[in-house]
């Protein structure tokens, strides 16, 4: 191949819309690279077997598919709602009472699943539910008793768990509730390959997750905290998710473009794959096309540098799953033809002097354009070479190589990256002998073919990435 068809990676959420395996095929087909699933839903043993379904799925389609995580983090929910849904309508009069996400509510009294709820809310403050489509105001609270007697603002539907949005302090939460871990502990058995962490505020929500999994760690930006906390949360993460939804809702909503852009500007500069989440087509999930607005947001992300698009209700509860990933590939590839790579390459990241990998990834792309390569391999065993590479968004296809199956699933959510398996070589000149070899033989090259090639000294170890050479296939 000499040019990869499209760059920009595709992130679909599974759910009962794409459960069924032939639907599944068709979403690989369509482009879906990376399969996501929500833990604030389902239970274990359910996603186990969606784990399996998208495995023999990706069999069948002949292409690899990561599986993300995404963790539920410390959202407070409504508890169960009695004669679901409910309309709250404008006007009414209502309390919200502190209880567990088992307790029964109604129209009159609904639970905050939240011992510590009354805490974090005074008199005047809006109260959001159901991602932010309900807004209550609050008149009086009793801290001692767990209530908050409100009024609704804007009415609309509420049924069992859902959110609730807070403009309190967020501290009174866990950095990582006891349930995640769980989560996490049955998604490692799993095997999944990324891990989203929902609702950081700092670095250190992070850190106290690294030494339970080896799988990437998505720091998500949701809350007015982690803006704050931006640069050190970018530095520790593996990766960020831009997720509009609750983002919007924590934040004026006429501040979500300019944070959105500052995000994937700096993980960027820092050399970290972005997401960009939530609403990215949602009139898709009842209509087969998309609105104009909806793929110019597409577009606009892509060229603000976004690794990846995710769809959320699209693809697990809509109508047109295959369809909504289809969309999302014709604009990227239609996009990427106006991409700004010159600029890209030259002011996007920033380069790091202690660390020669920074250097040979930018004197990588500039010698694959400057050489007309047909593409740049990147043997590594981590994946941080292949990420270094991409950060500098290449005109020219990349190909990772790695005899780990993780890190090639990693690469799955890197800009312009496609990867595969190869064996593990100790000796450097083997290892530059056998990428050459490995990219013919996946048919990615023709014999003739000039590439570029990174690699380490001494080989075998992650993170020493020190050379390039250029070859011929």
């Amino acid at each position: 191949m000499s040019q990869l068809p499209r760059r920009t990676k595709i992130v679909a959420t599974i759910g009962p819309a794409s459960l069924d395996p032939e639907v599944l095929v068709r979403m690989i087909d369509a482009g879906m690279d990376v399969a996501r699933l929500n833990f604030s839903h389902g239970t274990h043993e359910s996603h186990a077997e969606t784990v399996n379904l998208v495995r023999a799925a990706a069999d069948r389609a002949g292409r690899p598919v990561a599986i993300l995580q995404d963790l539920p983090g410390p959202k407070i929910r409504l508890g169960q709602v009695a004669n679901e849904p409910i309309e709250l309508k404008e006007g009414h009069r209502m309390t919200l009472v502190a209880g567990s996400v088992e307790d029964v509510g109604d129209a009159d009294r609904l639970v905050v699943a939240w011992d510590r709820f009354a805490e974090a809310v005074e008199v005047g403050e809006e109260v959001h539910l159901a991602d932010g489509t309900v807004r209550l105001k609050v008149l009086a609270v009793r801290k001692g008793e767990g209530e908050a007697d409100c009024v609704v603002e804007l009415g609309g539907p509420v049924s069992s768990r859902k959110g609730v949005n807070l403009s309190g302090p967020a501290d009174l939460l866990p950095a990582v509730p006891e349930e995640d871990l769980l989560h996490l502990a049955a998604g490692k058995a799993m095997g999944v390959d990324m891990v989203a962490v929902s609702f950081v505020r700092r670095a250190e929500d992070l850190e106290a997750l690294r030494s339970r999994t080896r799988c990437p760690l998505i720091a998500k930006f949701e809350k007015p905290q982690a803006i704050a906390n931006a640069e050190s949360i970018v530095a520790a993460s593996d990766c960020i998710m831009v997720a509009r939804g609750d983002l919007g809702i924590e934040l004026p909503i006429a501040q979500v473009p300019r944070v959105q852009k500052q995000l994937i500007a700096l993980a960027g500069a820092y050399a970290r794959p972005a997401i960009t989440a939530t609403q990215m087509l949602e009139s898709m999930v009842s209509s087969s096309r998309p609105t104009r607005a909806e793929v110019t947001d597409v577009a606009n992300a892509i060229l603000d540098g976004t690794d990846a698009v995710m769809l959320s209700q699209e693809s697990a509860i809509g109508m047109y799953p295959v369809e909504a990933i289809r969309t999302l590939a014709d604009v990227a590839r239609e996009t990427e033809t106006i991409a700004p790579f010159f600029d890209w390459n030259e002011r996007r990241v920033k380069r790091d002097s202690t660390d020669p990998g920074w250097a040979v990834a930018r004197s990588a792309v500039q010698t694959a354009q400057e050489l007309d390569a047909a593409a740049i391999v990147v043997p590594t065993l981590s994946g941080r070479s292949a990420r270094l590479v991409s950060a500098h968004r290449p005109n020219r296809p990349v190909i990772a190589l790695s005899p780990s199956r993780e890190t090639v699933a990693r690469c799955n959510l890197m800009w312009g990256v496609d990867a595969a398996l190869m064996h593990h070589h100790a000796v450097t000149e083997e290892l530059i002998k056998d990428s050459a070899t490995k990219v013919r033989e996946l048919d990615w090259l023709k014999p003739g073919d000039r590439v570029v090639i990174t690699a380490g000294l001494p080989s075998g170890q992650p993170g020493t990435t020190s050379l390039l050479q250029v070859q011929t296939v």
